[in-house]
């Protein structure tokens, strides 16, 4: 497994959130040597939702308000209905998802999280995947979708649903440690 102990990755995220597209891709984080921050438009806490009901409550580590994406080497969306639909309509949580974006690095996003990619404007000409029912959105926005496990295009990672995690936070820890890439820029 790659090495990300000189990686500093910011996982965005509102209440809502389904809770293991947080809690395994950051337990692959951590794993991997990452340190990794919990991004909210919330102040302390944010809770997340497992088979359809409120489930943990996870401690914020810094605010939308605050948060700078220089200070970090890459993003994590996790999934669930009501997260990314919250963060769509919060433009601080949109203009960090552009600024990885346009600085170049790795961003990756599973289940509903590609929804806030729309809103940022970084679909149009990708390779992605999402859960199904967002599909129509993203050719929408431009974007080539397929029914996949997990998809990598210039940096970025998505993936459909929870069973799709192994494959997902392998690719995530990959991209991550690669870096920069040149054709992830908006």
């Amino acid at each position: 497994m790659p090495n990300l102990s000189n990686r500093k990755i910011a996982i965005l995220t509102e209440s809502g959130f389904e809770e293991v597209e947080l809690t395994s891709p950051l337990q692959a984080l951590q794993e991997a040597g990452a340190t990794v921050q919990v991004v909210s438009p919330q102040q302390s806490t944010v809770r997340g939702m497992k088979n359809h009901d409120w489930s943990i409550d996870v401690p914020v580590d810094l605010n939308i308000s605050q948060a700078n994406a220089e200070d970090f080497d890459g993003l994590l969306l996790p999934g669930g209905v009501f997260n990314p639909d919250q963060l769509r309509m919060n433009q601080q949580a949109i203009d960090f998802i552009k600024a990885f974006f346009e600085a170049g690095k790795p961003v990756a996003a599973i289940c509903h999280g590609p929804q806030s990619l729309i809103t940022a404007g970084v679909v149009k000409g990708r390779r992605l995947t999402s859960y199904p029912s967002i599909a129509v959105d993203l050719i929408n926005a431009g974007a080539e979708w397929s029914d996949a496990e997990v998809i990598v295009d210039q940096g970025l990672v998505t993936s459909r649903k929870p069973d799709d995690l192994p494959a997902f936070n392998r690719k995530m820890v990959e991209e991550f440690a690669e870096g920069v890439h040149a054709g992830q820029h908006t």
